[in-house]
Parts: structure tokens; sequence; C-alpha cells
């Protein structure tokens, strides 16, 4: 069974913690740009990408990184290639 899109939010949220801990989940807009708004620096971002290629088997192209601004951003890709529907 394919995750939901609150499962993928969960599931972003858990590694985002893992890397950065003092973030908090009601803190984040999922529209806004996701790196500034908990600072990650670009090792701290390919480790969560990292992270959801592990957790969820989904293989993100390096070329889309440019692409996944927003975790609105991130989730609606997982779902693409998944094959939920957007």
């Amino acid at each position: 069974m394919k995750p939901d899109r609150q499962t993928l939010i969960n599931t972003a949220f858990d590694i985002l913690h893992s890397i950065a801990p003092e973030i908090e989940a009601a803190e984040i807009d999922l529209t806004q740009a996701l790196r500034q708004q908990v600072d990650l620096d670009s090792m701290d971002w390919l480790n969560f990408l990292l992270g959801l290629h592990e957790r969820l088997g989904v293989d993100i192209a390096e070329s889309d990184y440019i692409r996944l601004i927003s975790l609105n951003d991130v989730v609606d890709y997982i779902q693409a290639r998944l094959g939920n529907e957007v």
C-alpha cells in the first residue's frame, strides 16, 4: 500500500527531526522554501533527500533537486514517483 500524503509529510518531518532535532513540525509552512525555514546547509539537505530515498524507496534524481523547494514540492515529487495521484 502506498503511503498517503499525510504519511509522507510525517515521514519527511521525522527525517528532518533526525537531522535537526530543534525543528518543530508545527512551525513549518508546507508552501515556503524548506531549506530557509529550517536553515539546512547543502549537506543537511542531501542527507534529508537520502533519508527519503532510504525510508520510502524513492529515487530522487540529482537533476530534480532544484525543483524541490517547499515540503509540498517534495511530497508531490514523491507521490508522483510512487505512482500516486498528485
